[in-house]
Formats: structure tokens, sequence, C-alpha cells
């Protein structure tokens, strides 16, 4: 009996001990509680290639690892995403350059913490044969479904200046863009231009009806992180935190394509082959590159030519770029003369 209240108060003495330390440890000078993650909310369309990173970062665990908190809000546009930024509903968003350069043009303090993504091969225009389409210059006087102010719109007007024709030489209407395919569809306009996968779906519900022109030698796609300048200098160690939860990302999606694409799930199983097969034309990958300034600066005389925008100077797109957070991540991607 002695013996057992031997062993019992030596295992009492060992866990008071054990207590204790733990106890100095926690309250000792300098000892710093587990930070909480931080919440952050970042819009995205969840149903784009370029969203990859985002929604492997998310579903991967790699936000959680930086103690990150993250709510993805969903649109079908990065115009629509970059409004709930600058309205204050979202963070962070993922958007194009083309919203971007609107945003900028009329002085919202936006900025761009890093490229994620970058393709030749999502935007283009799909028609209809029974319109009589069966090449590009057979868009003369067709009506034509597009998302004004978008790089589906940018995308257009490059595309019919490539066949010594303009907006003028078509009638344009405006679709949101998960609108554009059902429009192509029922007959309402002759052909659309935008991006996938609305384009994809497109030619899938039209099939041997839909012919489809490539934008990839007119526009080259690149999809950005976005926030407003406010929330970026409130928040310098989240801008770290978010590009290397999004650095892992980027390499899931590049080595792991077949399992990339399982996070797109409202695709047909012929859209997840279609775009599988895409895969190897897209750039994954975190950058800021002078070449975004470049058309930046291209694309807001384009704005102001069309009279898409009020403002009539084009403006220093320098101011709307962080480059500290990815200067900490990746420095050798940065590669923006400042």
């Amino acid at each position: 009996m002695k013996r057992l209240d031997f062993k019992a108060l030596l295992l009492l003495a060992v866990a008071v001990f054990v207590a204790g330390v733990c106890l100095w440890l926690a309250l000792r000078p300098g000892a710093k509680p587990p930070a909480a993650p931080t919440s952050i909310v970042i819009a995205t369309n969840t149903e784009y290639v370029g969203a990859c990173p985002v929604l492997a970062a998310q579903a991967q665990g790699y936000f959680a690892a930086q103690q990150l908190s993250v709510q993805l809000q969903p649109y079908t546009s990065g115009r629509g995403a970059l409004q709930a930024v600058v309205a204050h509903r979202a963070d962070v968003a993922t958007v194009a350059d083309i919203p971007i350069m609107f945003f900028a043009m009329e002085a919202a303090p936006v900025q761009v913490i890093s490229t994620i993504f970058r393709t030749g091969s999502d935007h283009g225009l799909v028609a209809r044969r029974d319109r009589g389409i069966a090449k590009p210059a057979d868009l003369k006087g067709k009506r034509i479904g597009v998302t004004l102010a978008t790089s589906g719109h940018f995308t257009l007007d490059v595309f019919l200046n490539r066949q010594r024709l303009d907006s003028g030489d078509v009638e344009l209407l405006n679709y949101p863009p998960d609108a554009l395919a059902q429009a192509l569809a029922d007959g309402l306009v002759d052909a659309i231009s935008g991006w996938d996968p609305f384009l994809a779906s497109a030619e899938e519900s039209l099939g041997s009806n839909a012919i489809r022109f490539t934008g990839a030698d007119v526009y080259e796609s690149i999809y950005n992180m976005v926030a407003l300048s406010g929330y970026i200098q409130q928040h310098p160690q989240t801008m770290v935190r978010l590009l290397q939860a999004l650095e892992q990302g980027e390499q899931f999606c590049i080595r792991h394509p077949a399992d990339a694409v399982a996070f797109f799930p409202k695709l047909s199983p012929k859209g997840r082959a279609a775009m599988l097969a895409a895969w190897p034309a897209h750039h994954f990958g975190l950058a800021l590159d002078q070449s975004l300034l470049l058309v930046l600066e291209d694309q807001s005389r384009w704005a102001i030519k069309g009279g898409l925008t009020k403002a009539r100077e084009v403006p220093n797109f320098l101011d709307h770029v962080y480059l500290d957070g990815l200067k900490a991540v990746q420095p050798g991607e940065v590669t923006i003369i400042y």
C-alpha cells in the first residue's frame, strides 16, 4: 500500500514539474502565444484556369500553413472581382490586365502584388457556321456578343483590326461572361468574343456548327493578384505569406496538371480533357515583369481612343505595382525598372 502511495506521489510530482516548466516557458519574458490565423477574402474566378494557384493553395493547405484563413469569393470576371476589392467586399482579387488598366485610369488606388499566370491560348472568338462564318473576314456585318471593357473586348478589337475591320463594321452586344455561350446557342448573336471556359462551353454546345478563331497572336492574358494600396501598406507581412503560399500553389499546378484540373468541377468530361490538353501552353509562376507596364500603357491608349474612359492621359502604372512583397519572396522575378 505504501509502495502504491509512493508511486502515485512520484507521478504527481513529475506531472506538477512538467506543468510548471510549460507554464514558465509560456510566461517567460519575450514569450508570445501562437499567432491567430489572419483572415483574408480573395475574390477570384473559380472557373478560370489562371486561378489554379489560388485553388491549389486553398485545397492543399498552403494558405493554412502560412497562418492565413482564406475565404474564396467567386466571380465570373476579373472586373467583378476587382470591383469587390474597391468596394471593400474582398481584400485581394485575381484579375487580368485590362480591368487593372481601367481602374487605374479612374485613379483607383489598386496595386499589383504579383502576376500569377500567363497564357495566349484562352482568348478568342467562337462563331456559328450557319450564319455564313467560315473565316475571320466573314465577321463583317455580324452581331458579336462580348463583355464590354474586358480582355474579351480588347481581344476582339485587335482581332478585327488584323482583318482590316473595326468595331463599326460589326454590331457589338454586351453580355456578362457567363451569358455569352447561351446567347450564341440561342442565335441572339452570330459570334462571341471572350475567354475560356466560356468559349469552350460555347464550342461544346454548338458542336460541328461552331468555329473558333484563336486570339493567341493578338492577346496574351496576364493574370494578377491585386489589392488596394492602403490594405497592402497595413498588411505587408500578410502579402509575403500570401505570396509564399501562392508560390507553392504555382508549383502544384505545374507538377500535377491532372490533379489540378479537378479544381474545376463544373467542367464536362470533354471540357476537362480540353483544359488538360491546353495545359502546356499555360505559364504558372510569380513575376513582376516590365512587359506588364508596357501592356497596360498600350491598353490605356486603346481605351482613350475608343472613348471607353473619361481619362485623357496615360497614368504612371509603376504607381500601381507593389514590389516589396515579391522582392522578399522571389527577388529574381522582379524585373520591373523602377
